[in-house]
């Protein structure tokens, strides 16, 4: 009875084995498939954004804030 029930668990946990295996390889493979799918969409988003950049006429710098009057301390005396 115990060697069946060894022999059970042996075959169980080799079972269980074989399958995390082949699925971790699939995870790995789908991860690198990703990885690549998101590697080209960022290179074909910066070439397009090097591309409206050069298309872009440089303008003059504008100041956002306008210099203002600052007013001045008051001295106590």
């Amino acid at each position: 009875m115990a060697l069946s029930n060894f022999i059970l668990t042996v075959a169980g946990v080799s079972a269980v084995i074989l399958l995390l295996r082949s699925d971790v390889k699939q995870s790995a493979s789908i991860f690198r498939r990703n990885v690549r799918h998101i590697r080209q969409w960022l290179e074909e988003e910066s070439s397009a954004a090097s591309k409206a950049a050069e298309k872009v006429k440089p303008k003059e710098l504008e100041r956002s804030i306008p210099e203002k009057d600052v007013p001045k301390e008051k001295h106590k005396d």
